[in-house]
């Protein structure tokens, strides 16, 4: 993923939520955080600058998707995954996503989780950022899948 916890940051977040992504950046280990961009992301826009954008989908949802076949991948770590998981999801933990790039189908959507929805987004992103375009994130994670009732294997 990122190799250098020493690089520089420049943050692009929603204003007010600046000190936030600090803090949880810093927990992680990444403490190089240069400044944020005034005005967040309709700054950006303004300014002309390229972005894109993640499809979102609700277990609710993601339970009516399963009745047919689909690619769906847990992007949690080891312990998450043999404590419950969809027994049709592909295990790709974030920490080792470069290793399962292969595993992602280039024509039909693949659909990603982690425990409560932010694993996943980073998941995406990088995903899109190596070319894999075709991502839907299941909003609220296993939480919500648990609470949608979708069945879940350990």
């Amino acid at each position: 993923m990122l190799a250098d916890v020493q690089q520089k940051i420049l943050l692009v977040v929603p204003p007010g939520r600046e000190e936030e992504a600090v803090t949880r950046l810093s927990r992680v280990g990444f403490d190089n955080t240069i400044g944020y961009l005034e005005g967040g992301m309709e700054a950006w826009k303004e300014a002309g600058k390229e972005i894109d954008s993640l499809e979102s989908i609700d277990a609710e949802t993601l339970k009516e998707k399963l009745q047919t076949e689909i690619s769906i991948f847990d992007v949690r770590n080891d312990s998450e995954y043999v404590n419950g998981n969809i027994a049709s999801a592909f295990h790709a933990p974030l920490g080792q996503l470069n290793d399962y790039l292969t595993e992602f189908p280039s024509g039909d959507k693949s659909y990603i989780y982690c425990a409560g929805g932010y694993r996943s987004v980073i998941a995406a992103s990088i995903l899109k950022s190596r070319g894999i375009h075709n991502v839907v994130n299941i909003a609220g994670g296993f939480g919500a899948i648990k609470k949608a009732g979708i069945p879940v294997s350990t």
